[in-house]
């Protein structure tokens, strides 16, 4: 199936989704957008990487546009200011640069190394402007990303951010001794543990300086609001196992959901993909039905006052973006060179990483 990149690019390419990966309600039902700021924000994200020493200027000179890191987050937060979606595509890139540092440290057993970067991690999470300096760029590339994520909300926000992404770093932590014990997760520890690897929290409470608004956990506990945002997320994760199958498969990986259901519910690979891709359309389908519930929710906060309307166009405006997330990262998926195995002269090793530069410098 061929689909047309949209805004990426001033030249459009085709974009060959394969069969077995192809959605067609996505590209029919989730129109996609971009936000108007992509062409600088991927500019200033590049120059981001660069003058924090996130990747080597080389790698990023090569790969940085191609893995599209910046067109995931501009086809996401849709209607965010500016800076907010600057400060979010830059945590983003990060985000993506400490999952390859996660890897290296994993492929050549550096259980020392991991437990040093975890704890600056979580040290750096509650006071980042003491390690704006840090000697290890991975830290104090991180400690700037946060430091500008708390300055759009009060510190209620920062403090809940801070709590979710706490968990995030320790799921890595379970992660990282799965795969060096060889250890395969069962399907319902997997989908628990995935929870917070893929950081589904830490996405839906960026959708908040998105809108340009903290919601009340009232708001946020509704049932239709948090159903709605679990499935844009569970959604992006199954899709991404689905999708980085191959290349986990290449790299010995044991944490991924096909790879839990061929090990624990004795599904053939065949079986355990085709069951992958019936969650993730499930996840199309109940999406459609809640998202409903949540807009009637938010039409139902409009109360009169201003505050009532600030709320009802917040939730909207969340929703809106859960919504924009399918698309988002469906084509993230077919026009990003992380997935691009085939292209790969080691399929276990992605070429925009280098092993000595996935160290401490």
């Amino acid at each position: 199936m061929h689909a047309f990149r949209h805004g990426t690019t001033t030249t459009p390419t085709a974009v060959v989704v394969p069969p077995s990966l192809a959605l067609p309600v996505i590209e029919s039902a989730f129109p996609r957008q971009l936000h108007p700021y992509w062409p600088r924000l991927q500019e200033k994200t590049r120059l981001w990487l660069l003058e924090k020493r996130l990747m080597p200027a080389d790698k990023v000179e090569e790969y940085a546009d191609g893995l599209c890191y910046t067109d995931l987050m501009a086809g996401y937060y849709l209607g965010a200011p500016d800076d907010v979606l600057q400060a979010i595509a830059d945590y983003s890139a990060w985000f993506f640069v400490w999952d390859d540092r996660h890897d290296r440290y994993v492929v050549h057993g550096r259980p020392d190394d991991w437990r040093r970067l975890r704890h600056r991690l979580h040290t750096a999470l509650d006071a980042p402007r003491h390690h704006l300096h840090h000697p290890d760029p991975l830290v104090a590339g991180f400690a700037d990303s946060v430091l500008r994520l708390y300055g759009f909300l009060p510190r209620t926000w920062n403090q809940r951010f801070a709590r979710h992404f706490h968990a995030v770093i320790e799921a890595y932590d379970r992660e990282y001794r799965n795969r060096t014990e060889g250890r395969i997760p069962g399907v319902e520890e997997y989908l628990a543990l995935r929870r917070h690897t893929f950081a589904h929290w830490i996405w839906t409470d960026l959708l908040e300086p998105s809108a340009g608004c903290e919601l009340p956990d009232a708001v946020r506990k509704n049932a239709a609001y948090r159903r709605a945002a679990l499935l844009s997320q569970e959604f992006a994760a199954w899709y991404n196992d689905l999708c980085s199958l191959p290349k986990e498969i290449a790299g010995d990986e044991v944490h991924n959901l096909g790879i839990s259901l061929v090990t624990h519910e004795n599904l053939t690979l065949e079986e355990a993909v085709d069951d992958v891709r019936r969650r993730v359309e499930e996840c199309i389908s109940e999406f459609l039905r809640v998202e409903l519930e949540a807009l009637r929710f938010a039409d139902g906060l409009d109360d009169g006052t201003v505050r009532g309307k600030e709320l009802s166009g917040a939730v909207r405006a969340c929703v809106g973006n859960m919504r924009n997330w399918f698309s988002s990262v469906y084509w993230f998926h077919h026009e990003s060179g992380r997935y691009m195995v085939d292209t790969w002269d080691d399929r276990s090793t992605p070429p925009y990483v280098t092993n000595e530069a996935a160290g401490e410098q």
